[in-house]
This record gives C-alpha cells, sequence and structure tokens, in this order.
C-alpha cells in the first residue's frame, strides 16, 4: 500500500505537481489528425484548457483556452490565413502566442507588441497531433516504430476515461489478470451468454519478469505449456515511458496510449497498425473511431478484453486509493513502476531529462515485441478482432481480408 501523501504524488498530473512536472517533459497525443480543422477545437492536457486549430496555411496552433485580453474562450473564434482571430473583440495570435492584430486599438499603438498567450508546440506524425507542455528546448517528438512504418495500414480508436490514467498503467505491469478477468471472468460471461469460452486467453502464467530498459519496461512471461524458449519470454514486449503500451503480434502491433486530461480523465488511445508479410498497400487515409463505453442499456461494456480492462480501472474510482491495496508478489511489476515514476520525477527536480528523451533527431526507433504468441497467427487475428477496440473499427474486415484471413461470422 501507499500513503494517502505518496498516492497524491504519483497521481496529481497538474502544473507545478511533481507528476505534472515529469509527465511535462514528454510529447503527448493531444489530437487525432480530422480534430485539427479550421474549427478550432477544445481539447484539456495535464489539466490545461487549450484548443487547438488548423489555419488557413495549415500551420496547427494549440494555444490556452482564454484570450488574455476579456478572458473569453478561444474557440470562439475564427481561424484566419495565419492565426486564430478570438470570436469576442478581433484579437489574432498566432501559432506562438504572438498577437497580431487589435482591432479598436489605434493604428499607432505598439500594444499589440505587448501581449502573447500561451502556445505550446505542436507537431503531427502518424496520424496523431502531438503537444509538448514542457520548459524549452522541447527534446525531440519520438518517432516510435508504429508511427512511421511506410508499409502498415493504421487506424486510430480513441475514448474518454472517468479515472486517472496511473490505474491504467498499472494495468500493463499486471500479467496476472489475464487469466483471471479475461479468461475466467471472460468466459463466464459467455457461459453465461451460451456461449463458448476463448481458450487464447486462459492460460496460467508460470513466470513472469520485469526489467528496466532503455524505454521503460520490458515485460516478460512463460505460460503453461509454453518455455522460456519462446517469443513471450525471449522477446516480451515493452511499457513505453511514460505512457504506452506495446501489445500485438502476427502483422498487428498496437500501441495504447494514456493521456492524462487532468487527476481524473484519462484520452485512451488505441492506434492500431496492420503490417502482413511484405507490407500493405498505401492506405489513402488514416480511419479514426470513438470506442463506447457502454451499451444500449447503459451497461459498461464487459463482453470483450478491453471493455473488461476498462471496467476495471474505472470502478477503482476516479483516483484509486492505494492507501487500502494490499500488494503480492505477483505485484512486482506495479510496485516497480511506481519505483520508476518516483526515479523519474526525481530526476527531473535535480534539473536532469528523465528516461526516453531524445535530444537528437533520428529516424525510427524499434521496440521489441513477440511475433508469435497465443497459437497460429490467423487464430491469434480472428481473437484480436474480435476481443480489442479492433471490434469497433471500421476496416475491420478489410484487414482480414489484407492478410488472407476468413472474415468474422
Amino acid at each position: 500500500m501507499l500513503s494517502p501523501e505518496k498516492n497524491e504524488r504519483l497521481t496529481r498530473v497538474g502544473p507545478g505537481t511533481p507528476m505534472g512536472d515529469l509527465l511535462r517533459r514528454y510529447w503527448w497525443p493531444i489530437a487525432t489528425h480530422d480534430m485539427a480543422t479550421r474549427v478550432p477545437v477544445k481539447r484539456r492536457l495535464l489539466g490545461e484548457d487549450l484548443v487547438l486549430y488548423r489555419d488557413g496555411s495549415g500551420t496547427v496552433g494549440l494555444l490556452a483556452e482564454q484570450c488574455p485580453h476579456r478572458r473569453a474562450a478561444l474557440w470562439l473564434g475564427c481561424t484566419e490565413r495565419t492565426g486564430l482571430r478570438c470570436g469576442y473583440h478581433g484579437w489574432v495570435f498566432d501559432a506562438d502566442g504572438r498577437c497580431l492584430e487589435q482591432p479598436g486599438e489605434p493604428a499607432d499603438s505598439t500594444f499589440a507588441a505587448r501581449i502573447r498567450t500561451t502556445a505550446y508546440p505542436v507537431q503531427e506524425l502518424g496520424g496523431l497531433v502531438f503537444a509538448y507542455l514542457g520548459p524549452l528546448p522541447a527534446p525531440e517528438l519520438p518517432r516510435y516504430d508504429l508511427f512511421v512504418w511506410d508499409d502498415a495500414w493504421r487506424d486510430i480508436g480513441h475514448a474518454e476515461l472517468p479515472c486517472n490514467f496511473l490505474q491504467i498503467m498499472e494495468n500493463s505491469v499486471d500479467p496476472y489478470h489475464v487469466e483471471w478477468l479475461h479468461g475466467r471472468y471472460g468466459s463466464f460471461l459467455r457461459e453465461l451468454d451460451g456461449g463458448a469460452p476463448l481458450p487464447v486467453v486462459t492460460k496460467k502464467h508460470v513466470k513472469v519478469a520485469f526489467e528496466v530498459f532503455e524505454h521503460g519496461i520490458l515485460k516478460r512471461r512463460v505460460l503453461e505449456g509454453h518455455t522460456e524458449e519462446d517469443d513471450d519470454w525471449k522477446v516480451g514486449h515493452p511499457l513505453v515511458f511514460p505512457h504506452m503500451l506495446r501489445v500485438g503480434a502476427a502483422g498487428l502491433a498496437t500501441f495504447q496510449i494514456r493521456v492524462p486530461i487532468d487527476d481524473e480523465t484519462t484520452w485512451h488511445v488505441w492506434y492500431q497498425t496492420y503490417r502482413p508479410d511484405g507490407g500493405a498497400p498505401p492506405q489513402t487515409s488514416i480511419p479514426t473511431y470513438e470506442v463506447p463505453l457502454v451499451d444500449e442499456r447503459g451497461e459498461w461494456l464487459r463482453d470483450y478484453v478491453d471493455g473488461q480492462d476498462i471496467v476495471a480501472w474505472i470502478t477503482q474510482g476516479r483516483i484509486s486509493d492505494r492507501s487500502r491495496e494490499h500488494l503480492g508478489k505477483s505485484d512486482l511489476g506495479v510496485i516497480l513502476l511506481r519505483k520508476l515514476y518516483s526515479e523519474q520525477m526525481a530526476r527531473v527536480a535535480a534539473g536532469e531529462d528523465p528516461i526516453c528523451t531524445f535530444r537528437e533527431p533520428h529516424d525510427v526507433i524499434d521496440l521489441p515485441m513477440e511475433k508469435d504468441k497465443f497459437g497460429p497467427a490467423a487464430q491469434f487475428r480472428a481473437m484480436w478482432c474480435r476481443e480489442s477496440s479492433i471490434r469497433f473499427s471500421p476496416i475491420r474486415d478489410e484487414v482480414l481480408d489484407l492478410f488472407g484471413d476468413p472474415a468474422l461470422a
């Protein structure tokens, strides 16, 4: 268990908090590509209210929500050839926060040159818009492999979850939940519904291990009937610090990205890639879709793997009270992750760059991930398309056809 004070330290992400200071040293997805348009939109990240827009020149800007003039919201505004014009009095701000126009002020006034609004750097990569809210100079935006492959299809699912990001990240280093939440509980739901269990997610964990490496934490496991020669142990898959889990196999690879909107809300992004042997043909656009959280009766969706995870996360409360938990030896990954966050907060407090800070330009960052798991490739892909957020993707059937797999019933 943690003391209430240590729990606060790990979960509060706003400006001036230790965790907030750490997380501001990283680039965060703040929107999908189709959200950045000529229509300004309200976004919230790390407890800060912001406005995202794309002006007439194609430049994407991210500004503090309230205009420094009379504090009206800048999403009540219109994009110009250059910059965003406040809808209240017409002041214009560019993507660097400079005030370009002040209608109503004298023609010879220098007032505009003395006015700036808070602006943050943004970059587009792989169908996402990334923002950096930390001290300058900003580090390089990490070009992780899934974001930059030129021979893969992609789609992007997302949902806003009513809980703190940390309890979602802790799930990423908790392998034992797979055989119970997705195995026994998932099979129980199917039994009640008259269906057959899915054996691909019910194998017992014989051995697990976690190690800190240059990109975060590498997770390894030996499942019942397997050995240390299998990819699950020899290769494993990473938690990419501070906010991503990479999972998949058989040509499917996913980043689950956990974006802290504020202390009690997380934007969860499923960044899916589809890469058959020999590569995929060019994709004209990257589809995006919202992952539903409840069914038509308003009940939490629990009949698939990601839905079961989501309910486990949010039922811990908006911020899990870790002073009331009781950790065992099976929770070594959770303990290691908390330690890593604490160590990196200390590095930032000492004026150092935390882990996964890239200061030099680079083409691609290749990450480890097992290739063979949970049975034959086609069987795994069928399971993944039923049991992950891909079940809601507008291109799910096209993906199966891309691999030459039979369509799902």
